[in-house]
């Protein structure tokens, strides 16, 4: 892992750890603001028997567990790819500017909902990052094609020798 990956996956992943811990432990507040989502899930599946604190937990869990290897560098760009799925719902959740009514708490708000836009930017920008000892997926699919090619042509050069 170079240095800059080093010190920048951990600095990502800092918000996650710490809010998914603080989920895990006490819901609190945020179950409340989940519970128009997990009366939504119980429309879509009647029997599942799921509340606000436990989508909170749950997203909690998942922040956490990614975050941590996220910044420790094990399986990165799918930890990247967890959180940046994690967070869309999380912000419309936790930051409905729109619904605030004092231009204060409305001006807070937005800036914690851009916040987050931000950080889902860069994690799916981190979802591209490539291990500096393999080629990325796009690299390896186009030597896979190349390699399949060159073997069909070998192949038909027999046949027709």
């Amino acid at each position: 892992m170079t240095l800059l990956r080093a010190v920048a996956r951990p600095m990502l992943a800092s918000m996650f750890v710490v809010g998914g811990a603080a989920a895990l432990k006490s819901p609190g507040p945020r179950a409340a603001k989940a519970q128009p989502t997990a009366d939504l899930v119980k429309k879509i599946v009647p029997g599942l028997p799921v509340d606000g604190a436990s989508l909170t937990r749950f997203n909690g869990a998942v922040q956490l567990v990614a975050g941590l290897a996220l910044a420790t560098g094990h399986v990165p760009r799918t930890a990247a790819l967890a959180l940046a799925v994690t967070l869309p719902p999380t912000t419309a959740a936790g930051h409905p500017y729109w619904n605030e009514t004092d231009p204060g708490a409305r001006a807070n708000q937005r800036i914690h909902f851009l916040k987050n836009v931000s950080m889902t930017g860069g994690l799916l920008m981190a979802t591209l990052d490539p291990d500096p000892h393999k080629k990325s997926v796009g690299r390896r699919a186009k030597d896979r094609v190349a390699g399949a090619a060159s073997s069909v042509g070998g192949q038909l050069g027999q046949l027709r020798g």
